[in-house]
């Protein structure tokens, strides 16, 4: 198994979390985002994932892109732990709160949005971090909102599930941005339960080998 990633990718950040959790081995491939203008905009990479994002998973003949993909691909593959409940309506409710992690939140703190802002648009930093702030601050609250009613130790009560596996790196990038974390106990303590646990450790940005 190969992982095509970036040390401070979320997405990539999501899929090592996974692979930890399964106790999967896997080798880790950087394609630095930012050096030589982006890796993954080279040539070789962009006939592995014509998309030009990381992750990019791949497992002897199988290639898959787009980390929830990967996830639920890892998921059928090797069922233990599940990161999915067995009843639909619990299983559903789980998958809402990724998507909102993962379509409705991260995408608006990805790396070639902000490069936009501040290029082409030609934002300040000022401007580019109050846009993270804003977009952060609306999902969060949704989230906070939803999560205090179902979380125990984790997102949905006292087991792991792709909630968490999404929520705990978009707290990173939170941190990274400085972002008051105050108004949302509910995320503060999943994150903190989260981290005691040596699958999200261990996926933590700094402890890659890439990490800069």
């Amino acid at each position: 198994m190969k992982l095509y990633g970036y040390w401070r990718s979320s997405a990539a950040y999501r899929v090592r979390i996974a692979l930890n959790l399964k106790q999967l081995s896997f080798d880790s491939v950087a394609v630095h985002l930012i050096k030589n203008g982006g890796e993954q905009h080279s040539e070789n990479y962009k006939t592995l994932n014509p998309a030009q994002l990381v992750p990019t998973f791949v497992d002897e003949d199988v290639s898959v892109n787009q980390s929830l993909a990967i996830i639920e691909y890892l998921d059928e593959k090797y069922p233990e732990p599940a990161f999915l409940p067995k009843s639909l309506a619990a299983k559903a409710q789980v998958r809402s709160a990724a998507l909102d992690i993962a379509c409705d939140i991260h995408p608006l703190n990805n790396l070639r949005v902000l490069q936009y802002l501040t290029g082409p648009l030609a934002l300040s930093e000022e401007q580019k971090l109050a846009w993270i702030k804003h977009w952060l601050n609306v999902g969060f609250t949704a989230l906070e909102q939803r999560l205090s009613l179902t979380s125990g130790q984790y997102c949905f009560a006292d087991a792991v599930t792709l909630a968490d596996i999404c929520l705990i790196p978009q707290i990173y990038n939170a941190q990274r941005f400085s972002l008051d974390m105050t108004a949302y106990p509910s995320l503060n303590r999943i994150y903190h339960n989260c981290q005691q646990l040596a699958a999200f450790a261990l996926a933590a940005p700094e402890q890659q080998p890439d990490a800069q």
